[in-house]
């Protein structure tokens, strides 16, 4: 199974010190950051739909065979409207990676309030189509969504299911690990229970230890000869933790 670590998004001014050198510039840190990965997440797109030019720049920094997973913007994931506006833009960012051939798929993060139903499900199935051919990895925040229709409507429409690892609070998924197409995704957002439900950075505060990361490893350990690739992702990004459970888990196998 290939594995690819990496983090949800590398720009961060408080990843300076912590793993940034604390006088790197904006426009220099990805730079750094293809040192130590060989994959990242494009969490931007999610608020703005970049120009082609902005990707495209990203992209030659990235030495061969490294690989993009971007975002799908808010509206499309969270808004639910306006899509036929949206859609020709962000197709149109995606092009400079995905004519490199670095772009191996898009991140569909749905919302908690966006829990199961049957025009729910029909909806995720509509975002995939919509952005065909690229591969679409669907991630949600509501415990409703663990089912076998789920299950079934994913693989049957070569949909990613996204395994999380976040708080144990009612309501929120559990950190089961299974995969719905021959590639595994994992997010991993920190256990940071008491500010969950406030949102800002403060919810990814969050250190994991390394007991946590053991628990993962064997997880995955399970996941050989089910899947042909897997994207692990940290997305505890405060003060650089991102970074550090992500260089651990690379050590932990043997990457």
């Amino acid at each position: 199974m290939d594995i690819r670590i990496g983090t949800s998004g590398y720009s961060f001014d408080d990843w300076k010190g912590p793993f940034y050198p604390s006088d790197v510039k904006k426009g220099k840190m990805f730079d750094h950051y293809v040192k130590y990965f060989t994959a990242v997440e494009i969490n931007s797109t999610y608020y703005r739909i970049p120009h082609p030019a902005v990707m495209a720049n990203i992209e030659k920094k990235s030495p061969h065979g490294f690989e993009f997973i971007v975002k799908v913007p808010q509206q499309m994931t969270h808004k639910r409207k306006d899509l036929e506006a949206m859609l020709p833009p962000y197709v149109e960012c995606l092009k400079p990676m995905a004519d490199a051939g670095k772009l191996h798929g898009l991140l569909a993060q749905f919302p908690y309030s966006f829990k199961f139903s049957t025009d729910n499900l029909h909806y995720v199935r509509k975002c995939r189509e919509a952005l065909q051919p690229h591969l679409l990895f669907a991630e949600f925040r509501h415990d409703s969504w663990v089912n076998r229709s789920m299950y079934d409507a994913l693989r049957k429409s070569g949909i990613g299911y996204v395994a999380v690892d976040e708080p144990q609070l009612p309501g929120l998924l559990k950190p089961d690990l299974f995969n719905t197409t021959d590639t595994a995704y994992v997010r991993l957002h920190g256990r940071n229970a008491e500010h969950w439900w406030q949102g800002g950075a403060l919810r990814y505060d969050y250190n994991y230890s390394p007991e946590e990361l053991e628990q993962w490893k064997e997880k995955i350990a399970k996941l050989e000869g089910k899947a042909k690739r897997m994207y692990i992702f940290f997305n505890n990004c405060h003060l650089g933790q991102a970074v550090k459970n992500a260089l651990e888990m690379k050590r932990l196998l043997n990457l």
